[in-house]
């Protein structure tokens, strides 16, 4: 079998990893090696202690769950080989397929039963547990001191496991695609506790095992041979790069010492398209920018405060003007696309002209108490990465121009730090984004459940839009469910628990030596469908040899 690289991009990024790496992060000069830039450090590669997009783009290359992503990103079998549900839709009862971790021992229904209850021990600290709320005991679990044995994740036998659910959930394939759902090695967590997951001790079930990670630097993982699709699978090594800087990226694309970055500038567009057009792809995404206001502080304790900011704000021009890449100005904060959700949720304000919006903000606040001699004064955090640093000051713009005593500091935090601040409360108002884990409507609308802190970064808490969701939940009917969601939305808009300013686009530049890529709505590309067009032989994908 022939195992090349293109000859310039061997020239390039295959270099550039060979200078960067050393010992035994050193690659095989016959490896066929991609180079992705991942937006930003992760903070960990354990499923049960991340919570970002980039560092899900290195753990769904090394594990795989009951589901998986195709390359269209849509929810496909993984470890489940078949299932049945129950009639109420409350029981799942999967098969598993034979596979094994990365040192040979069999995947079990016991490696997953163990791999949930972890995550839904409190004494993990899994910022992400509130996802599996679904799950039978889950929140208990998680929150009021059940013993993890009670939650309703049972292995039956080493190749049967059950999910029980506390109400129907038709977007569980989905869900179950989500690293929080993922196994874990029992026996490898069981040796070495939270050190399972340095390259030293780790085994994994998917297309990759972890070979080195160099904080600030890269994360190199190389090829699974144990994983059970391996015969399909292209790429040997990947090496993953912080791109925090995303200009530096483009050039870094441009010059071939990266084959791919999952985001650009949006200024930059037309210039990319002028003078790499093979590269660019543009597409809808799954994914709201908003801002939170922390409700358990003064003043945005008050609606009247929280609404005031938002309304305030020229979504328009920061999408229209400022982005420049197709993001659309957000009213809602379920972005369109959600499937069976009619998207009819609004600010109130969103047909307001912006005048009139700011005129009605100065209002709010002063019956709030604040003007020139009580001003508005807050501080406003922000990620280094992307466009965020660009929109900052636009904000800051907005909330001047209600009025001269509304004063916002702006502050640029990185990313981990930022969101981990977010998590903890320790902000007053903060931007971020939610990208869909999966594509229904409650992947967004759970963000401000009360029992969702602390993915809850706002700390809103409202009984009956607690009641609505979980009503909705309940629901059987898709269109009454979807109606009951909205309504909840509605609420959630009325008293800006958010804050939302645009809808994302995808914004990649992919080298058009690279295949399998498929542009898709949630923009997951696992590095097991790419392979480059010059490469010959068995291991690539056959739909990329026709």
């Amino acid at each position: 079998m022939t195992r090349r690289l293109t000859q310039w991009l061997a020239l390039g990024a295959s270099a550039l990893a060979l200078s960067a790496c050393g010992g035994n992060g050193e690659t095989d000069n016959d490896a066929v090696v991609l180079h992705r830039g991942n937006m930003a450090e992760p903070f960990s590669l354990d499923p049960h202690k991340a919570s970002g997009t980039w560092e899900n783009n290195i753990i769904g290359d090394m594990f795989i769950g009951l589901f998986t992503e195709n390359a269209e990103a849509e929810p496909v079998p993984g470890m489940a080989e078949s299932w049945t549900t129950s009639e109420d839709g409350l029981t799942w009862t999967f098969e598993l397929r034979e596979a094994y971790w990365s040192d040979g021992e069999p995947v079990t229904a016991f490696d997953f039963q163990y791999a949930f209850r972890r995550i839904m021990d409190p004494a993990t600290l899994a910022n992400y547990a509130s996802l599996l709320y679904p799950i039978k005991n889950a929140e208990a679990v998680n929150l009021r001191g059940l013993p993890p044995e009670e939650l309703g994740v049972t292995a039956v036998d080493a190749d049967t496991l059950v999910i029980e659910l506390e109400f129907p959930a038709p977007y569980l394939p989905g869900l179950l695609t989500h690293y929080t759902t993922f196994p874990v090695p029992m026996h490898v967590v069981e040796e070495h506790g939270d050190a399972w997951i340095q390259p030293a001790n780790i085994e994994t079930n998917g297309p990759y095992k972890l070979e080195q990670w160099r904080a600030g630097n890269f994360v190199h993982v190389s090829r699974n041979e144990q994983f059970y699709d391996n015969e399909n699978v292209c790429i040997d090594e990947v090496f993953y790069y912080p791109t925090v800087d995303v200009q530096a990226a483009e050039r870094r694309v441009r010059n071939g010492e990266l084959h791919l970055i999952t985001d650009f500038a949006g200024q930059n567009l037309e210039f990319l398209r002028e003078q790499v057009p093979d590269y660019v792809r543009v597409h809808p995404f799954l994914g709201t920018r908003y801002l939170s206001f922390n409700t358990t502080v003064e003043p945005l304790n008050d609606v009247r405060v929280r609404n005031a900011l938002s309304m305030a704000i020229d979504t328009a021009f920061i999408a229209e003007e400022i982005l420049r890449d197709g993001s659309l100005p957000a009213c809602a904060f379920v972005p369109p696309g959600v499937n069976d959700y009619p998207g009819t949720a609004e600010t109130p304000w969103c047909e307001v002209p912006i005048e009139e919006r700011r005129a009605e903000a100065r209002r709010l606040l002063e019956e709030a108490g604040f003007g020139p001699d009580n001003p508005l004064e807050l501080n406003y955090t922000f990620r280094a990465t992307g466009d965020n640093p660009r929109i900052a000051p636009v904000l800051q713009r907005d909330w001047a121009e209600i009025a001269d005593w509304v004063r916002i500091d702006i502050g640029q935090v990185e990313t981990q730090i930022h969101y981990s601040n977010l998590r903890a409360g320790d902000y007053e108002i903060g931007d971020g984004a939610w990208i869909g884990d999966y594509n229904d409507a409650y992947n967004f609308l759970f963000l401000a459940e009360t029992d969702s802190v602390p993915m809850n970064y706002s700390r809103w808490s409202n009984p009956q839009y607690d009641a609505l969701v979980e009503q909705a939940n309940r629901t059987l009917d898709p269109a009454e469910r979807a109606a009951l969601l909205s309504e909840a939305e509605q609420l959630m808009l009325a008293e800006s628990a958010y804050g939302p300013v645009t809808f994302y686009v995808n914004k990649a530049l992919v080298n058009p030596a690279v295949t399998g890529w498929e542009d898709n709505i949630v923009h997951i590309h696992r590095t097991r469908y790419l392979c480059f067009a010059d490469i010959e032989g068995e291991n690539a994908p056959e739909a990329e040899l026709q």
